[in-house]
């Protein structure tokens, strides 16, 4: 048997192995295929850049796995899909808007599109959004207060009264681990849901920005029902029953 044929083999068998697993540790691959830790991190590095597993500090994930993953990692999922749908919401927003954007990768893929408009107010919880816009002294960024969520490098829980008194919210961007007509935006930590649903009450128009791997799941708490939802902007791949049924709700959804 050939080189290449060994290495392309052994790449499948760890496909397999994840698919069953869910995840696996390097040290675990290794064992397992009788090959070196190296060997195995560039297995994983050329697995991952054709999108077909994820990746963290010694250990590999399944593709199709959604636990709560760390921001890092969920930065991996769907990438090219995000980074239309950020592409889209971010057109939406013009100079002089004050913006929310929360703690999500999607909303995160917004922001190298957000940086060329002047007079621009950002409030986010996120610390990463945040320090993406050091670079940009034009846009007027608010961090409202909370407790530290390092999983999602976010300031979570229910903001101090009267901190965004008198602020004018045009746009919410929001993500969301699940998305259904009946149960609306939902997410899995009930902190980041405290946040979110506070800022849902500031926003004029809430935004959902979605991959289509949301769709028809449901996660621990609602944030926005569907009644508060005015947009959702998600990929080609989303179940069209579903969207149609948004879309008769009087929901926009935009395919992108």
């Amino acid at each position: 048997m050939g080189k290449e044929h060994r290495l392309a083999e052994r790449r499948q068998n760890i496909l397999a192995a994840l698919e069953e697993a869910g995840e696996l540790s390097v040290e675990d691959m290794s064992v397992r295929f009788d090959v070196s830790e190296v060997t195995i991190r560039q297995d994983l590095q050329a697995l991952s850049n054709q999108g077909l597993l994820l990746r963290t500090r010694g250990r590999a994930f399944a593709a199709n796995v959604m636990p709560e993953f760390s921001f890092d990692v969920r930065q991996q999922q769907q990438a090219a899909q995000k980074q239309r749908i950020g592409q889209a919401a971010a057109a939406l927003v013009t100079h002089g808007d004050t913006i929310f954007l929360d703690a999500s990768t999607t909303a995160q893929a917004m922001i190298p599109y957000l940086k060329s408009l002047s007079e621009l107010t950002v409030i986010t919880n996120s610390l990463k959004a945040a320090l993406s816009f050091l670079d940009s002294p034009q846009i007027h960024v608010i961090l409202p207060g909370g407790h530290l969520r390092r999983e999602s490098i976010s300031v979570v829980g229910q903001p101090p009264d009267n901190s965004l008194e008198g602020i004018n919210v045009q746009l919410g961007f929001f993500g969301a681990r699940g998305v259904t007509p009946g149960e609306g935006l939902t997410d899995v930590n009930l902190s980041e849901v405290t946040m979110k649903r506070a800022m849902v009450e500031c926003c004029r128009r809430v935004v959902g920005v979605i991959d289509a791997r949301k769709w028809g799941n449901v996660a621990t708490a609602t944030f926005a029902a569907a009644e508060q939802i005015h947009l959702l902007i998600t990929d080609s791949d989303a179940p069209i029953a579903m969207v149609n049924e948004m879309r008769q709700r009087g929901i926009e959804v935009l395919l992108v």
